[in-house]
């Protein structure tokens, strides 16, 4: 079995503001390596909200993986 990483498609910056500001927030946690319950703590929120931002998030920028939501978020200068 062989992986192949792909990198997601970065239009513009208006892939960026489809996200809600909570959502923005959610994912700059993430992607400087904070946990879900970190975030979570920090943001006042449930570590499940934060999952479901997280969700959302996967679903609007078409990505699988925490790594590619870094990934993402570095490019997208979150």
């Amino acid at each position: 079995m062989s992986l192949t990483l792909t990198t997601p498609i970065v239009q513009d910056e208006t892939t960026a503001t489809s996200l809600a500001p909570r959502e923005q927030e959610t994912l700059r946690h993430i992607a400087a390596g904070r946990t879900y319950l970190q975030t979570a703590r920090h943001m006042g929120l449930s570590k499940h909200t934060v999952d479901a931002y997280l969700r959302r998030i996967r679903a609007k920028l078409g990505v699988n993986s925490t790594a590619e939501l870094t990934r993402l978020a570095i490019a997208l200068g979150l």
